[in-house]
């Protein structure tokens, strides 16, 4: 049944480019800008934020690539979330609180990535086996990204605000998720292939085959 209802939300109420890929594979990307609303002497933050879901049954993968923080502070933790709406007009003060289609407490919102290590002055990671999906009726797509000030207490800070949003602070930067092609993601691969990443490797070699 979930698979038929993500069937007629990609061909016809979301019109996802399921079919664009041979291997039904869906990318995503995000344009990180700084918070419009901030004082001008706080961080700017600027970065992309890449995805890659094969439909319908593969789980969300996601490389974080976020430069603007301090160079001399190192190893300092800063919380990532998928906020409810894509709507920026307010700067990130109108993006909403936490994308929580379940109705449930924080850390447990599909958005929540909790907290990224700081080294050079950038956050550069890719997780994978994400809860959040680009396709189906609790897409992402259309929604933002916020990167927040402070770290993510992961909802133990014992008040209502660690449940919602983990008291993770200012809004330093956000962006809207959108779909896009492969060519940032393979491009990443391509990039850090030398990282002898066994992950990146075997997508490399994907790539490598269906240019033969």
């Amino acid at each position: 049944m979930s698979e038929k209802v993500n069937d007629l939300w990609a061909t016809t109420l979301n019109a996802i480019p399921v079919w664009s890929h041979p291997d039904k594979t869906i990318y995503a990307t995000c344009n990180l800008q700084p918070n419009l609303k901030l004082n001008a002497a706080e961080l700017q933050i600027t970065g992309k934020i890449l995805f890659k879901q094969i439909y319908p049954h593969g789980k969300l993968e996601a490389v974080f690539t976020i430069q603007g923080f301090p160079m001399d502070v190192n190893q300092t933790s800063r919380a990532i979330h998928i906020h409810s709406y894509g709507d920026l007009s307010n700067g990130c003060d109108s993006t909403g609180g936490h994308f929580n289609p379940h109705s449930v407490n924080h850390p447990g919102h599909p958005g929540d990535f909790h907290n990224f290590r700081v080294r050079n002055g950038k956050i550069e990671q890719h997780l994978t086996d994400l809860e959040a999906t680009l396709f189906g009726p609790y897409t992402t797509v259309g929604r933002s990204i916020v990167v927040h000030k402070l770290s993510d207490d992961l909802g133990k800070g014992n008040n209502q605000a660690s449940l919602e949003n983990g008291n993770a602070g200012t809004r330093l930067a956000c962006c809207v998720i959108g779909f896009t092609t492969n060519s940032s993601w393979d491009k990443y691969i391509q990039d850090n292939a030398s990282l002898k990443n066994p992950r990146v490797s075997r997508r490399l070699n994907n790539i490598r085959k269906a240019n033969n």
